[in-house]
């Protein structure tokens, strides 16, 4: 089934360059829930069905959690908390929208010249996992970085997450799987603090921009001196 990974982990891609071209949260978050979908069968799609036959127990485990939890719950999770919160349905970029899919692409291709320099073809399940794992945690990173909203950041760590987890179907199909568990348990419980703390700062201030909060910490200092 390589051929189907191949179109998945291409349209994994597609889905980073609109995640940083969208100025709809609630696109955003319908985009990570896409990937994480797409997360939760690419354990399946990347199994070797013709030499080993039907993926083991554990896989079809994996896959339904990863899908479950990554595709349906934490999306629901912070479509909930920006209905709760009022969070307004424009997303306010540092960076342009344009400006920020050439950055996302240049991810890609840089991803495309690293995954090529590590020869490791040997022991990847596809070709295209190590570029897509790479540009997946590129894009992550930099939709923390270049978001004002605090929960438009969430959507970027869990980005992130889903690029760990492509790289770990990719190159660790033997033990990746228990490990991903481990991870996916852990994000889990992030985003559930997250939404709570997104919350909280609601109640106590009109806005969810972070620069706004960085500059109450910096006006506090300054009339302590």
């Amino acid at each position: 089934m390589t051929s189907l990974a191949e179109i998945l982990l291409a349209l994994f891609l597609m889905t980073n360059l609109l995640l940083a071209g969208t100025g709809r949260l609630r696109q955003a978050i319908r985009l990570v829930a896409v990937q994480g979908w797409f997360v939760g069968i690419l354990p399946v799609v990347l199994w070797n069905w013709t030499a080993e036959g039907s993926p083991e127990m554990r896989v079809w485990a994996v896959a339904a959690v990863n899908t479950v939890v990554k595709g349906v719950v934490l999306p629901a999770l912070l479509l909930y908390a920006t209905r709760k919160v009022n969070a307004k349905g424009e997303l306010e970029p540092l960076v342009s929208f344009k400006l920020s899919q050439a950055i996302v692409f240049a991810f890609v291709v840089a991803s495309f010249v690293i995954g090529k320099s590590l020869h490791i073809h040997e022991a990847i399940a596809c070709e295209l996992a190590i570029p897509v794992a790479f540009a997946t945690m590129g894009t992550g990173l930099f939709l923390i970085c270049a978001r004002r909203k605090a929960i438009t950041q969430v959507l970027g760590f869990l980005v992130f997450e889903n690029g760990i987890t492509v790289f770990g179907s990719g190159i660790l199909m033997e033990y990746g799987l228990i490990v991903e568990l481990g991870i996916l348990l852990d994000v889990f419980v992030l985003v559930f603090v997250l939404g709570i703390a997104i919350y909280q700062i609601s109640r106590t201030f009109s806005s969810l921009d972070t620069d706004k909060l960085n500059q109450l910490g910096d006006v506090h200092l300054m009339k302590r001196m």
